[in-house]
């Protein structure tokens, strides 16, 4: 008995073509894979090539300068190591200088980060006209520092001072606002605060704009007021902002420049060095006494103060915004 065989077929789901070898990629594709992984980068280089140029440089450049004697004439002189480092640790200027950067700065931030995070609930609430109250708040950040410390200055006069009148008439004896120590910190702490106050609400507004408002309405569900809403709902949920505006306020704070300077007509920081900060002693050391050595050094010390503060205002900022 004859059996009939049938044509020979195909491995199911085999295609005929399966056995040419793999198609090579082509000069575009490999282009596009490029561009997907490296478009990133190219798009932050900038910035960084701006921080090399602008902040990266100049910071080991002065770390260069501060081991040699530098004229402003005659221009680099002999490696001193760090003898003018030991000069400037072992000069009272330098600690009293210290002191009073401290002291504003800490006079400044701190109440500034926390009127601002209150001034941004304010604003983030149901208010009439809210666009001309933010829009306001902007206002003194706007006005240039020059005139921001030639009012206050004026204000904060020992004699004839707005505030010192203001005093009088509640009994309150005239407070020496250019003599004493605390008393310039407090005016000029003011100066600051009047004007970055504001900027950082905005600031923290955007943020608080940013929370879904259903953790706000779950909170009212279960019973929990305003406050509670701030400090359950808010304040966690602003941890970047606040780590972001505690560590820019610190910077800020202990480069202050502007208004110490402005304060009197001097602009010495004082006859008894009452309110001088580091950097008004870094362009003492610099431009009056003409050793770019030696402010230098002032520079590097201040820079490392203000890591060390921008560490432990990273962790306090973040033990505070963990709180529930």
């Amino acid at each position: 008995m004859s059996t009939v065989t049938d044509a020979p077929t195909r491995t199911r789901g085999r295609r005929p073509d399966d056995d040419r070898p793999p198609r090579r990629i082509g000069l575009s594709q490999r282009l596009g894979t490029w561009d997907v992984k490296l478009s990133p980068y190219l798009y932050i280089s900038p910035f960084f090539v701006l921080f090399a140029i602008t902040g990266l440089f100049p910071l080991l450049y002065t770390a260069y300068v501060s081991m040699h004697d530098w004229d402003q004439i005659m221009g680099q002189g002999e490696f001193v190591g760090l003898e003018h480092f030991r000069f400037v640790l072992g000069h009272s200027d330098f600690w009293v200088s210290l002191r009073n950067t401290i002291s504003i700065f800490l006079l400044s931030s701190v109440p500034q980060v926390l009127v601002a995070i209150t001034l941004a609930a304010l604003l983030d609430s149901n208010l009439r006209a809210r666009t001309f109250w933010r829009m306001g708040v902007l206002l003194p950040y706007v006005v240039a520092p020059v005139a921001v410390s030639l009012i206050f200055s004026n204000l904060f006069a020992d004699r004839f001072g707005l505030v010192n009148a203001a005093l009088g008439l509640i009994g309150v004896e005239p407070i020496r606002w250019h003599s004493d120590p605390l008393a310039s910190h407090v005016a000029i702490a003011t100066m600051v605060n009047f004007r970055w106050t504001g900027y950082n609400a905005l600031i923290f507004l955007a943020a608080m704009q940013a929370i879904p408002r259903d953790l706000y309405e779950s909170a009212w569900i279960d019973g929990a007021g305003r406050v509670r809403q701030f400090f359950s709902i808010t304040v966690p949920m602003l941890r970047p902002t606040i780590i972001f505006v505690a560590i820019t306020s610190t910077i800020g704070g202990l480069q202050i420049f502007d208004e110490p300077r402005l304060f009197d007509q001097y602009g010495r920081g004082g006859a008894g060095s009452q309110w001088k900060t580091l950097t008004i002693y870094l362009y003492e050391l610099g431009w009056t006494q003409s050793n770019f050595g030696r402010a230098s050094a002032v520079a590097w010390l201040l820079f490392l103060v203000i890591v060390a503060f921008g560490l432990v205002n990273l962790a306090v900022t973040r033990r505070i915004a963990d709180t529930r």
